[in-house]
């Protein structure tokens, strides 16, 4: 499996990918699930700020990916991002989630990035909670009953990782470029 850097040739599989979550899923809120075109706007969007959308490989074949966002657009918020990670139904459990989401905490730290912030859709997502505890994330907290999706009300989960010593020390770097 290969990690690299996600590409307008990608759109297609991150579309099915997340529109897979999407549909069937509680990792996203999003009910209607975004076309290719859409997906690389997005991709575009996260690039211009200079933060990773990653995919995993395996041959010719996307097998999930992952990206770092800004957390908020404020101007205090530029040294803490939000992660999003998404694998393809047919490769979970295979350590893809892992691969491209530890890629992606590498390259927030490498930019002086300070804290990581996870928003997990739904109390029950052993999986991504897992994922994230696994990568050094701790529970912040969890806002119940926010979302209505596939008949069900659903919670989110913040999880938080430090980076470059967290607030330990003041930031040494501009932060994400959030204008």
């Amino acid at each position: 499996m290969k990690i690299r850097e996600a590409t307008a040739g990608d759109a297609e599989a991150l579309a099915a990918i997340y529109g897979h979550h999407v549909l069937h899923g509680f990792g996203t809120f999003e009910e209607e699930p975004p076309d290719a075109a859409e997906m690389e706007r997005r991709r575009v969007a996260i690039a211009e700020r200079g933060l990773p959308y990653l995919v995993a490989e395996l041959g010719p074949k996307i097998l999930g990916f992952a990206y770092a966002g800004p957390f908020r657009l404020r101007a205090a918020y530029r040294y803490t991002v939000e992660d999003s990670v998404y694998v393809a139904p047919e490769a979970i459990g295979r350590g893809v989630g892992r691969a491209t989401l530890a890629a992606v905490l590498d390259r927030c730290e490498a930019m002086g990035l300070r804290q990581v912030v996870a928003v997990i859709g739904d109390s029950q997502n052993e999986a991504s909670i897992g994922l994230h505890r696994a990568l050094g994330f701790q529970e912040a907290g969890v806002v119940r009953d926010v979302g209505f999706k596939l008949g069900r009300w659903v919670d989110i989960v913040t999880m938080q990782r430090p980076l470059n010593g967290g607030a330990a020390t003041l930031p040494d770097g501009p932060g994400v470029r959030l204008g």
